[in-house]
């Protein structure tokens, strides 16, 4: 099943309310996944790039004083785990990477037939180690060592960035922008920001004349699928806020019919911090550019990555977090060789989501004869079929209001 089709089956799926696994619970499963990252790329490329850092903090941030102790760091336990907590009230952790903030989705409606879809944020307090409820942002992400994160205000795109300080809640510095942004993501050592520039909000919606999300009601809230307002990216210096813009053409779908990428898809960092790239909707599924925004090889260990597995490589980078390898009633993922993309080991977890250490992640799973949308996080081991819960298990079906989707950082 190539990526178009995926798509398609995303805006058609129809939700599972049954105490089994549906038949075609494997696809359901791929078709889901396609469809959160087309509302989350931030959360999921931030798994990807900071989950293999070591608790660097921005040097911007950083000022030589004597920094009071953080929350993330403060109980050096190797796992941190609330599984009676969905949606997380206090700090989960495994190993270096720890659950830096999660957040809600809703769509705002401002006419008839036109909509905002919001991001609701919950984000972890160093001082108290609980995760506080803000509606400041409309989007953010976190730097590895979780002193930092950038922050854009509400009415997207905007027209400067802010570096928030996790321990006071204030915005210590803000960076301008001459092209508005609608996404930002930190790079591996936490040094450089990519951000994404549009035209218009990407998380506009509008009313759909069918049932677009399989829950039996006509009209739902869709993205525009039709065309892309995404116009560019900025590399900037976070220690300086310098950098340049790039303007990037949106790609074509095959044939001419339609763009080769979502109505929100962000830039992402590549593991080395060295390139940016941009996720597709069909194969090849990943460009890559150098930071003045010329269109350049994949690397290597990064040819039969997917922008929709969120894991990516292992912090070694030997390893690729893989696609799902369940079956009808059973939860599963591939873990394969990043260079041939043979597949190594066959793990337990519906969804790999980030990499604790070279042998370990953090996936989304479910109970056994649990409906396939309630999931919860979990710690997989690669050789092991033990599974350690981190977090309660997330209620309602794909895009339900209120269901969280999660963000990580290195610790």
């Amino acid at each position: 099943m190539n990526m178009d089709q995926l798509v398609r089956d995303a805006l058609h799926e129809q939700a599972a309310d049954a105490t089994t696994a549906p038949p075609d619970f494997a696809n359901r499963v791929l078709a889901a996944r396609r469809r959160r990252r087309n509302g989350t790329f931030a959360g999921a490329a931030l798994a990807t790039a900071v989950a293999v850092a070591v608790g660097v903090a921005v040097p911007a941030m950083n000022d030589g004083r004597d920094q009071p102790q953080l929350a993330s760091q403060a109980d050096g336990s190797d796992i941190i785990a609330h599984p009676d907590q969905t949606p997380p009230r206090d700090l989960i952790a495994a190993g270096n990477t720890a659950l830096a903030a999660y957040y809600t989705q809703a769509t705002v409606k401002e006419t008839a037939d036109r909509g905002v879809s919001r991001r609701t944020y919950h984000l972890l307090n160093q001082k108290t180690g609980k995760y506080v409820k803000t509606t400041k942002w409309s989007f953010l992400d976190v730097a590895p060592g979780m002193r930092t994160a950038a922050v854009l205000e509400q009415d997207l795109p905007a027209k400067r960035i802010g570096l928030l300080n996790l321990l006071t809640g204030e915005v210590e510095r803000w960076i301008p922008v001459d092209h508005a942004v609608a996404g930002v993501e930190f790079s591996p050592d936490g040094s450089k920001l990519v951000a994404t520039t549009y035209s218009k909000n990407p998380d506009l919606r509008l009313r759909a004349d069918y049932d677009a999300d399989g829950d039996g009601k006509k009209n739902d809230w869709m993205p525009d699928m039709s065309n892309s307002a995404r116009t560019g990216f900025y590399v900037l210096d976070v220690g300086s806020g310098d950098g340049s813009w790039n303007e990037v053409e949106v790609p074509s779908a095959e044939g001419g019919f339609g763009v080769d990428i979502n109505a929100r898809q962000d830039f992402g960092f590549s593991q080395d911090g060295k390139l940016v790239y941009s996720g597709l909707t069909s194969a090849p599924h990943m460009q890559y550019y150098d930071f003045k925004g010329n269109e350049v090889g994949k690397p290597a260990n990064e040819k039969h990555l997917h922008w929709a597995v969120e894991a990516g490589l292992s912090p070694d980078g030997k390893l690729a977090a893989g696609d799902f390898a369940g079956g009808a009633k059973t939860t599963a993922s591939w873990i394969n060789d990043p260079y041939s993309g043979k597949h190594l080991h066959r793990i337990r977890g519906q969804q790999l989501l980030a990499w604790v250490d070279n042998k370990r992640l953090i996936a989304w799973d479910i109970e056994k004869g649990a409906n396939e949308f309630h999931n919860g996080l979990v710690l997989v081991t690669i050789g092991s079929d033990k599974t350690v819960p981190l977090s309660g298990s997330r209620k309602g079906n794909d895009g339900a209001d209120g269901r969280w989707t999660p963000i990580f950082a290195a610790r």
